[in-house]
C-alpha cells in the first residue's frame, strides 16, 4: 500500500480527497497539512511515497513546497491540485519539481489516473493543460512569451514575498524562517528592487496576480 500527504487548507476539501483515497485507491494518507509550510516538515518526517498539495496555500505556497520538498529528496512524486488552469501555473509546478497537475473540479476519477501515473514514474497533465503548456513552449521557443516576473526572485525571496503579502511584519516573518528582522528587512529590499514595486500594496498585488495568495 502507497503513503500519500496530504497538503490543503480548506478542511472539508481535505477530508473529502482523504476519504475518497483511502475508500477508492489503496492508498493511506499518512499525513494531512494545512500549509505549505507543515506540507515541507511533514514530508522530512514521514517520506510518504506521494505528496498532493494545493498549489494555493497560507504561509507557503504548494509551489513552493514542492521546490523544498524536491530540493531536499531528489525522487519525491509530486501532484498540485488547484483551480487555476493559466499555463503558468502548471509550469512553475513543473519547474519546481511536480510531475502531476490536477485541477479541483476534475472528476475524481482524474486525480486516481494521476496517482496512478506519477506513481508510476511518469507525468501527468490533464489533456487542455497539457495542450496550454505545450503551446506555452512553442511560444517560448519562437521568443514571444514574456519572462515571468517571479522567476527574477531567489526560491528565499518568494517565500518572504508571499509573507509580506499576507499581512506578516518583519518580526513575525523573522520568527517563522528563523532569520534576524535586518535580513527579513534586506530581503524586502532586494524583491522590491528587482521587482520595480516599492509599497506593500504594490507587491500584494503581483503576489495575488501571480497565485502566492489569495485576495
Amino acid at each position: 500500500m502507497k503513503t500519500v500527504l496530504l497538503a490543503e487548507d480548506h478542511t472539508l476539501v481535505r477530508t473529502g480527497i482523504r476519504t475518497m483515497l483511502e475508500t477508492a485507491a489503496r492508498l493511506r494518507v499518512v499525513g494531512e497539512a494545512n500549509d505549505g509550510r507543515q506540507a515541507v516538515q511533514l514530508f522530512n518526517e514521514l517520506h510518504p511515497d506521494l505528496a498532493i498539495l494545493d498549489v494555493t496555500m497560507p504561509s507557503l505556497n504548494g509551489i513552493e513546497a514542492a521546490r523544498q520538498i524536491v530540493a531536499e529528496h531528489s525522487g519525491a512524486r509530486i501532484i498540485m491540485l488547484s483551480m487555476h488552469n493559466d499555463a503558468q501555473y502548471v509550469l512553475e509546478s513543473l519547474r519546481a519539481g511536480a510531475a502531476g497537475y490536477v485541477r479541483k473540479d476534475a472528476a475524481f476519477t482524474e486525480l486516481l489516473a494521476a496517482i496512478e501515473t506519477v506513481l508510476d514514474g511518469r507525468t501527468y497533465l490533464s489533456p487542455p493543460l497539457a495542450e496550454l503548456v505545450a503551446n506555452s513552449y512553442i511560444r517560448m521557443a519562437r521568443g514571444e512569451s514574456a519572462t515571468n516576473e517571479l522567476a527574477k526572485l531567489s526560491g528565499r525571496e518568494r517565500e518572504i514575498l508571499q509573507l509580506i503579502s499576507e499581512g506578516h511584519s518583519s518580526a513575525k516573518i523573522a520568527e517563522m524562517l528563523f532569520i534576524s528582522i535586518r535580513t527579513v528587512d534586506t530581503h524586502r529590499q532586494h524583491i522590491m528592487a528587482k521587482l520595480g514595486v516599492h509599497n506593500v500594496a504594490g507587491l500584494t498585488k503581483l503576489a495575488i496576480r501571480h497565485g502566492l495568495c489569495e485576495p
